[in-house]
């Protein structure tokens, strides 16, 4: 019987990000077919993601730098690795060092993904108790507004419709939402300009 291919799957968070490191990490796996995308990682409906579990076949492994670079999300990780054991396919973190086709890999994942996520929230948790005592300080002045290095091309995009608002809300690291957002704002500010 054939060896089945061998995968990998490089995820970092933004367009700022450099994937190098995950990408060195996993040379030593002599990897058969790579997927890479620079996206937020808080759901798994991700472009890459999505063709890569299309792509695997039983006996396929895949190999990751980390559990946190496939899902950050208790839940999803444990439905998207019991998914892969269904299926036949094996998932191997170069960083955990952990493998879940092995009895101790698949309970160190329940272990390691609940782990990760208390820490999470504990994260978030500081951080709501540091933004209460600003207030109370009054020296909580908001988050910064997100800006982008070159929003006019940004906008000629979007309006010439050369790019999609999804696909430059991906390319520029921000959500749908952030995006629309700078496109009112630069718009109001582009109009007043021309009619001022």
């Amino acid at each position: 019987m054939a060896a089945g291919a061998k995968i990998a799957y490089v995820r970092v968070s933004t367009i700022e990000q450099n994937e190098a490191r995950q990408v060195e990490a996993l040379k030593k796996y002599d990897i058969d077919r790579w997927f890479m995308e620079k996206v937020s990682g808080k759901n798994m409906d991700r472009p890459e993601l999505q063709k890569m579990l299309e792509y695997a076949r039983e006996g396929d492994t895949i190999y990751i730098h980390d559990f946190s670079r496939i899902s950050r999300n208790t839940s999803d990780l444990l439905t998207l690795t019991e998914e892969l054991q269904r299926r036949g396919i094996c998932l191997v973190s170069n960083h955990e060092n952990l493998d879940t086709n092995t009895p101790t890999g698949k309970l160190m994942l329940t272990v390691i993904a609940a782990i990760n996520e208390f820490e999470r929230t504990n994260l978030l948790e500081r951080q709501r108790e540091g933004i209460a005592i600003a207030k109370r300080a009054g020296k909580y002045k908001g988050r910064r507004p997100t800006e982008l290095p070159d929003m006019a091309a940004v906008y000629h995009d979007c309006v010439t419709r050369h790019k999609s608002k999804v696909q430059i809300a991906r390319e520029q690291g921000i959500s749908r939402p952030t995006l629309d957002r700078l496109l009112r704002a630069y718009e109001r500010e582009h109009i007043a300009k021309n009619e001022g």
